[in-house]
């Protein structure tokens, strides 16, 4: 297994890195009081206030996560951050039913715009971020849900969710006051680590 304690040279531009178990991976959303309560009250999203029509994020990597939503405190919207665990047959559907969110030289971009209207997943790799919340050189990827996958993730796939706000706001507390080691401790100590779970895609 290959840790997020590896240099950053040694890890491909495009690998999945996530929590994990032989049944489930965890992923991380963000979400404002009302979705998370319902979520954590009943096990899964439910709708009303999630909302199921539209295409829902998915993200693997916790520090990419802390990134988008400023640790919980970028907007009200993004205020409580939820780890959730999925069954590992279902993260795998949603990758290969995935289409990439942008064109690239694989294919023509009108077989990319088919492929895109035909799929209910869009993969998208953004730069991984380290503790301090900077990019780096290899990326973490993002699964965006509609339709089908929606239905799949909320009914199907989600086996437990909890809400690691608490844990978010006790390292950037760290940070703030400049205590870098003592919030990677915190870090491991707490079993936010990441690992190699499939090739390059």
């Amino acid at each position: 297994m290959q840790d997020d304690q590896h240099p950053t040279s040694a890890i491909p531009e495009r690998q999945i890195r996530a929590t994990y178990d032989e049944s489930t991976i965890r992923v991380y959303q963000a979400y404002p009081d009302a979705i998370t309560d319902a979520a954590l009250t009943n096990g899964t999203f439910t709708s009303p206030p999630f909302k199921m029509e539209r295409m829902t994020w998915i993200k693997p990597s916790f520090l990419w996560m802390m990134y988008r939503a400023g640790w919980g405190f970028k907007d009200a919207g993004q205020q409580r951050i939820l780890a959730i665990d999925i069954s590992r047959a279902g993260f795998e559907w949603a990758l290969e039913h995935g289409c990439l969110s942008h064109a690239d030289a694989s294919m023509s971009k009108d077989e990319w715009s088919a492929k895109k209207e035909a799929s209910p997943v869009r993969i998208q790799w953004d730069p991984e971020r380290d503790l301090l919340l900077r990019p780096q050189a290899h990326r973490a990827i993002q699964i965006g849900l509609s339709k089908r996958a929606v239905e799949l993730y909320v009914h199907q796939w989600i086996t437990r969710v909890v809400d690691v706000t608490p844990l978010a706001h006790a390292i950037h507390a760290l940070l703030a006051q400049g205590k870098i080691e003592e919030a990677k401790h915190f870090r491991k100590k707490n079993r936010i680590r990441q690992y190699f779970i499939h090739p390059e895609r």
